[in-house]
């Protein structure tokens, strides 16, 4: 016999129905179903016994319910096996490297420099931090980074240019800071705390736009290099307003790149759009000629000397090369990690290491670890990227759009960033490896200080180390007495003459003269006795023996024979150096008639 439940399930007519045996209408208050089902068609099932009380309805409603939604389960499960369920991750696993942590201490802020939202062309930071210059329009602006720190940015000063503005760049005390622009010129500006800035050189060359303006980074203040799309590359003494020396046809199409050395203050390396980079030494052929030259692939767009010099880094189109100058220009590393043209490479300090940021018309900013080869941070901004700047305290940076906008991250106080660790909504950086122990080049154990150099290698002579004579160092540190002393025994007289002079110049002789014991004042009587009729020293000396009989008196009269023997070659070379002048005064007065007699 079955009981058969009220509730059809779906359309079909089928009912839920289950067996049980005999029993009476009172045993229902009681029942519980059997833990199986059964499919029966409703023809075949019984009629519901009548007469059922209140209290069985309701468990029997209950049932029914339960024997259906697990019937349910049991053909579409609605909760996953424990197995695929995926494990709960929060911000701070996942956050786990110190790469990622770093980039996180950076609060974003959006600057809009000009109202016209022309694009952000260059950016340059003083070598101090404390000055961001950006080239856009016809001026460059400078910001306070004090300013930028304190998330109010306020303008500094405003650089105006007869033209549009490119490469501004600072001068490595941060005192001057120069650009260039479309017309070809180049202008360097002066930056004073308490007052507005203003032009010092107007430097005439290009006949095109002035793309690349530098300043050496090393501590040579009077250099200037500059490169335009006229592809000519000089370099300039500031002072004079002159080229040092001046390279036509540096390149075969426009120069949009290039960087001084971090090692030399006579090396740089410029990038053009003929697909080559040179390297360029002041020192070889006058730097009329390129002492290296590199072919990237792509129209260089941005080029940079790593840390130790011997390493150069090119972008052109969605490519970063790193290159080997010392091995000859042999690439290391490529990078295209990029979609679309890399605009522009800077240098990034990351807690104790340095970083290759580089910025593309894709909106990117990717920083590449170059001593591992690898990416290891990446950015997206909203619009294309067309430059990028990193403070050198690491503490801000900047990139420009060609929008005009300027989208800074500043680097947050700790308590700030322990606040907020673990409150955005997704962060992800993948787990880098341990940082293998450096190894030396095979190079650095194959060649040595006794090697010649090849054929093809440029020769660049040290400059000769002065090694300084005895009474030169006694000089340096101040011993006037015993200099005095130690060139005398030399008995060279320019030698003597020198330590003389520069003597008198610091006023003291006199006090040299007082502290000589009667050995070295014997020294100084018997040179003075022998080249005291000198010519060409001849005034000095008769002055010097002078002061020397009047000051040394009492030593003289009882210094014994030998100091009497000095003085007595004195008096008698003096006493025929009179005798000769008198003669040449008698031969004078006798040939000066006859000169004005020939006259006539």
């Amino acid at each position: 016999m079955y009981l058969q439940s009220p509730l059809p399930l779906g359309n079909c007519g089928t009912r839920l129905c289950f067996p049980y045996e005999e029993l009476d209408v009172s045993d229902l208050n009681d029942w519980t179903p059997r833990p199986w089902l059964a499919l029966q068609n409703p023809s075949e099932a019984v009629t519901r016994p009548p007469a059922l009380s209140t209290e069985y309805t309701t468990k029997t409603k209950r049932s029914e319910a339960m024997m259906a939604d697990e019937a349910t389960r049991r053909v579409f499960p609605t909760e996953p096996a424990s197995h695929l369920r995926p494990r709960s991750r929060s911000v701070k696993s996942l956050v786990s490297t110190p790469e990622s942590s770093f980039w996180r201490t950076f609060r974003s802020s959006t600057l809009h420099p000009s109202y016209l939202h022309l694009p952000i062309t260059s950016l340059s930071f003083s070598p101090n931090s404390s000055l961001l210059a950006a080239a856009s329009s016809t001026s460059v602006r400078v910001f306070s980074s004090l300013s930028l720190s304190e998330y109010d940015p306020t303008l500094f000063a405003t650089l105006p240019l007869p033209d549009l503005a490119y490469s501004p760049s600072f001068r490595c005390d941060g005192a001057l800071i120069a650009a260039g622009c479309e017309n070809g010129a180049v202008r360097v500006f002066d930056l004073p705390n308490d007052k507005p800035p203003k032009t010092l050189r107007r430097l005439n060359a290009h006949s095109c736009a002035s793309r690349v303006v530098g300043f050496p980074l090393l501590d040579h203040k009077l250099r200037l290099f500059s490169a335009g799309d006229d592809a000519l590359f000089v370099q300039w003494d500031l002072p004079t307003e002159t080229p040092l020396f001046s390279v036509p046809g540096a390149h075969r199409d426009y120069i949009r790149a290039g960087a001084p050395s971090p090692v030399s203050p006579d090396v740089f390396v410029t990038g053009s759009y003929d697909h080559t980079v040179k390297i360029w030494d002041a020192r070889v052929n006058s730097g009329t000629s390129s002492v290296l030259s590199i072919n990237h692939g792509h129209p260089v767009e941005s080029v940079l000397f790593l840390p130790s010099g011997g390493l150069v880094a090119t972008a052109g189109g969605n490519t970063i090369k790193i290159w080997d100058v010392i091995a000859g220009g042999k690439p290391v590393y490529s990078v295209e990690t990029h979609n679309k043209t890399v605009t522009a490479l800077t240098l990034a300090k990351v807690r104790d290491d340095t970083r290759l940021l580089s910025v593309s018309i894709d909106g990117y900013l990717k920083s590449f670890d170059f001593s591992r080869f690898k990416i290891t941070h990446s950015m997206r901004y909203p619009a294309p990227l067309l430059s990028v700047a990193f403070s050198p305290t690491g503490t801000i940076r900047v990139v420009g759009t060609n929008n005009g906008a300027m989208y800074m991250g500043i680097k947050k106080k700790k308590d700030e960033f322990e606040d907020q660790v673990g409150s955005d909504d997704f962060a992800w950086s993948v787990p880098l490896p341990e940082k293998p122990t450096s190894r030396k080049n095979i190079r650095y154990f194959k060649r040595g200080q006794s090697e010649k150099p090849s054929e093809g290698d440029f020769i660049i002579k040290r400059p000769e180390k002065v090694k300084l004579k005895e009474h030169d160092r006694l000089l340096r540190k101040f011993l006037h007495k015993d200099a005095l002393v130690s060139v005398l025994k030399t008995q060279q007289t320019t030698s003597i003459m020198a330590v003389l002079e520069e003597l008198v110049a610091r006023r003291k002789l006199i006090k040299c003269i007082s502290n000589l014991d009667n050995d070295e004042l014997k020294l100084l009587l018997s040179f003075i006795s022998k080249k005291a009729t000198q010519p060409w020293c001849a005034r000095f000396f008769m002055d010097l023996a002078k002061w020397v009989l009047e000051i040394r008196a009492e030593d003289i009269r009882s210094g014994g024979p030998e100091m009497a023997v000095h003085v007595r070659n004195l008096r008698s070379m003096v006493a025929h150096e009179i005798q000769v002048q008198r003669s040449l005064q008698e031969i004078q007065g006798m040939i000066s008639p006859l000169l004005v007699i020939a006259g006539k």
